[in-house]
């Protein structure tokens, strides 16, 4: 009943509010005058002559007062500091205006005691129906009663966001502030809003004494890395770990419960991103005409995004997906009006098309991320995946030498390195024709960038994950002893830019991803990062299962980077130089129209051997259960 009489007020005008707050004060004038009265004689009695003069003062002076101090202007439910302030101001005036009327001058039947203490009730009583207001108004009584229910929370940072994030935690009815946490000795047993700050050293210990639901990290400042020890000082306990964002976004306003977020896999990493080298980046992309294909999928849209900001005259999307090619042409157009952005539906494969884009557009540099690169479908389907690949690679490449397209950049794959899987050999085939073409002279400058998986990209392993936590599991993984290298999508296509612009023809450029990441690993501390516990052997009662379902068709256990061990350093300290060999244009290209011919017949097992032929590290493990052209 509480509840709805409040929201009823609450759902009133504010013309109407703020008229019932008038009146509200000035029954608490009236009320303390009769009230002051009784303090003096003792006893109740119904005013007599001047004495009515007191109750009309008390009006008189009070109203018009408040008013004019804005005390109706306040949001009760919302009441703080200053609105208590002004309710300070105004009856400190309004006591020196009564007194100095009844107790200085006098009012014959008025004792002059009434003068001296009536201001200090009618004081007393405004500051308590405004705190009354908040209380009932703002829900807190609510949270009160509901005291119990609501998770408690641990902050770690004791500076100015944990301070401004407990203030807005305080608000909610959902969390309850229970303590922080800080690394700084100095501050370890003092109190900050009337919580104890506890040292960080016994992290899990900590969590499970003070029995925490959520630890939020206040913490805008610290490095991926240190993210990264934090999290796993926990230790798998049943904690829910949420952050707010970096010092930036935190310069645009205060922080509110609103800007609390999931723990980003990347904090995983351990690893803080290099920054770019500004020359790099803008060197092939601004002022000039870029082309994209690709453009619609997880490394292609990434790279529009990134190249948008570097101010191209002209940004072309080509993809042959048209839900893809509109998402990201949308998005492009919403953020930037400026650049103009052209969308191309076509395929890489019909090379008439490409033809016809390139001649038409003329753009200075292409980056190349068209590709089909999951690995058990393109298993299941290797003639597609050769036509797209390698052939869609070739006619692309052929185009811009054609059309004196300045650049062109390969984005390629870890698993082209000694490639189990067609995927990864179609991927080294198509570096290994680039590098041919740029031997014959190509006056288009060709080079390919080569690298791991991105979070979060199609076909990663992090959004499969995120997608079984969510339904309750199991999360499975195809080996317990399987790892895969990892970077952010922005990293990624941030390098990209960069070892583009850093190369001469034939160059295979490879990232430094940083150290492999076991994927078991990977799932646990999701399904921790959560709120759950994994459940196994050693933890019968768990949340999530982590579930062992077997190698895919031409899934390697762990990935390489360099089919060779002589990398060259380059000026990009995430950036290395890889000497990989080919095999000439005039011998390629022969097998290449023999390649073509089997994809067109549907020929499974020539198309096979000729990948084998032209990628002599490529060993297939397991042949696809289909057979599938």
């Amino acid at each position: 009943m509480h509840a709805k009489l409040s929201d009823r007020i609450l759902d009133m005008p504010r013309v109407t509010k703020r008229f019932v707050a008038l009146a509200v004060d000035a029954v608490l004038c009236v009320g303390t005058v009769a009230f002051a009265f009784w303090l003096r004689l003792d006893e109740w009695a119904w005013p007599q002559g001047a004495q009515w003069l007191a109750y009309l003062a008390s009006l008189v002076f009070a109203l018009p007062l408040f008013v004019s101090f804005g005390l109706y202007r306040a949001i009760f439910r919302y009441v703080g500091w200053g609105a208590l302030m002004s309710v300070v101001r105004a009856c400190t005036i309004y006591g020196l205006a009564y007194s100095f009327t009844f107790t200085l001058v006098g009012v014959a039947g008025v004792p002059r005691t009434i003068g001296a203490l009536q201001p200090i009730l009618l004081f007393l009583a405004v500051g308590a129906s405004r705190a009354s207001a908040r209380y009932w108004l703002g829900g807190a009584y609510r949270s009160l009663l509901r005291l119990d229910q609501r998770r408690r929370v641990l902050i770690y940072g004791a500076g100015a966001a944990g301070r401004q994030l407990a203030g807005a935690v305080g608000s909610s009815t959902e969390m309850h502030v229970i303590g922080y946490v800080d690394d700084n000795p100095a501050l370890h047993g003092s109190l900050l809003n009337g919580k104890t700050i506890y040292p960080s050293d016994d992290l899990a210990g900590l969590l499970s004494r003070l029995l925490i639901d959520d630890m939020l990290l206040a913490i805008p400042s610290a490095s991926r890395q240190r993210r990264n020890q934090i999290i796993q000082q926990i230790g798998g306990k049943h904690v829910t770990i949420r952050t707010l964002p970096g010092l930036m976004d935190l310069a645009h306003g205060r922080v509110t419960v609103n800007d609390l977020r999931e723990v980003d896999i990347e904090d995983l990493l351990g690893r803080d991103p290099v920054p770019p080298n500004d020359l790099l980046l803008s060197r092939n992309i601004r002022g000039k005409t870029v082309l994209v294909t690709g453009a619609g999928g997880s490394i292609g849209s990434e790279l529009c995004r990134q190249i948008i900001n570097l101010r191209p005259t002209r940004l072309i999307l080509l993809d042959a997906s048209e839900f893809n090619l509109y998402s990201i042409h949308r998005e492009l157009t919403a953020a930037d009006g400026d650049v103009p952005i052209v969308p191309q539906l076509a395929s890489v494969q019909d090379e008439a098309a490409i033809n016809a884009t390139i001649s038409t557009w003329a753009p200075d540099t292409i980056y190349h991320a068209a590709a089909y690169k999951h690995v058990p479908l393109v298993e299941d389907n290797v003639a597609e995946g050769i036509r797209n690949n390698v052939f869609g690679t070739l006619n692309t490449a052929r185009a811009a030498m054609a059309h004196g397209v300045s650049d062109f950049v390969l984005i390629s794959t870890d698993k082209a390195v000694r490639p189990t899987n067609v995927m990864g050999a179609t991927k080294r085939l198509a570096e290994q024709v680039l590098q041919a073409l740029a031997q014959e002279g190509a006056k288009t400058r060709l080079s390919m960038v080569r690298f791991g998986n991105v979070l979060g990209s199609s076909g990663s392993v992090v959004p499969l994950f995120r997608q079984q936590i969510k339904a309750g599991g199991p999360v499975t993984i195809t080996h317990a002893d399987i790892t895969r290298y990892f970077m952010t999508i922005p990293e990624a296509a941030q390098l990209v830019i960069q070892a583009g612009a850093m190369t001469s023809s034939g160059e295979v450029y490879v990232l430094d991803m940083g150290a492999p990441v076991r994927i078991i690993d990977l799932a646990r501390n999701m399904i921790e990062l959560s709120g759950l516990t994994v459940r196994d052997e050693a933890n019968p009662d768990g949340d999530i299962e982590i579930k062992d379902v077997g190698l895919r068709p031409g899934e390697k256990l762990y990935e390489e980077l360099l089919i060779g061990n002589n990398p060259t350093k380059t000026t990009h300290s995430r950036i290395m130089k890889a000497r990989e060999h080919f095999i000439p244009w005039p011998q390629l290209s022969g097998n290449l129209d023999t390649l073509y011919a089997a994809t067109r017949t549907g020929d499974v097992a020539q198309m096979r051997q000729m990948l084998k032929l032209l990628v002599p590290e490529f060993q297939p493990e397991q042949a696809p259960a289909s057979g599938a052209a």
